[in-house]
């Protein structure tokens, strides 16, 4: 609950408060599921990781959704995270590899208030490619959680519905 109070953070501090916060409430839900259904240590750990990953992959695409989403879909006001001065991957990496000029207003922007914060904000975001960054990350963490999946020792068709409901998670627009 702190995270937003600390002025300056990295991106690793960010993905770690992510960490802590999102994803292992999923990657513990998933693994006491596995427990309760008699699974080994090695795939409790195996759907842990998968679980872990996901819910990384997860709050990235969250964070991607609140600046450039679809309101009407998302189902919530677009820059939420921005007019609230969140700390998001998106502000992050903007603050870590945006040019000088646009770190600067981006410093000042946290400050602001004003009707046009958002647009102002994302358009630093599109200049510094921290969307697509974002994509990036996601996919990278959506892979990962695949593969620690691709691993548990159960019949490919038990592994289904878990694939699906990622999909689901990570392509949704709202």
């Amino acid at each position: 609950m702190d995270f937003e109070k600390n002025a300056s953070i990295s991106l690793s501090d960010y993905l770690h408060m992510i960490e802590l916060k999102t994803a292992v409430l999923l990657a513990g839900s998933l693994q006491m599921g596995s427990i309760a259904g008699g699974a080994g240590e090695k795939n409790q750990q195996l759907i842990y990781d998968f679980g872990r990953n996901l819910g990384l992959a997860f709050q990235v695409q969250d964070d991607w959704l609140d600046a450039f989403g679809d309101p009407s879909a998302f189902g919530k006001l677009k820059g939420g995270d921005i007019m609230a001065n969140k700390k998001t991957f998106l502000l992050v990496k903007a603050l870590e590899s945006a040019s000088p000029e646009n770190k600067q207003e981006l410093e000042e922007l946290l400050m602001y208030s004003g009707p046009d914060k958002v647009e102002r904000m994302t358009s630093i975001y599109q200049q510094s490619g921290v969307g697509k960054a974002a994509q990036e990350a996601k996919n990278y963490y959506i892979e990962k959680a695949f593969a620690c999946l691709d691993r548990i020792s159960v019949p490919e068709e038990s592994k289904k519905s878990l694939k699906e409901l990622s999909m689901y998670l990570l392509e949704r627009e709202n």
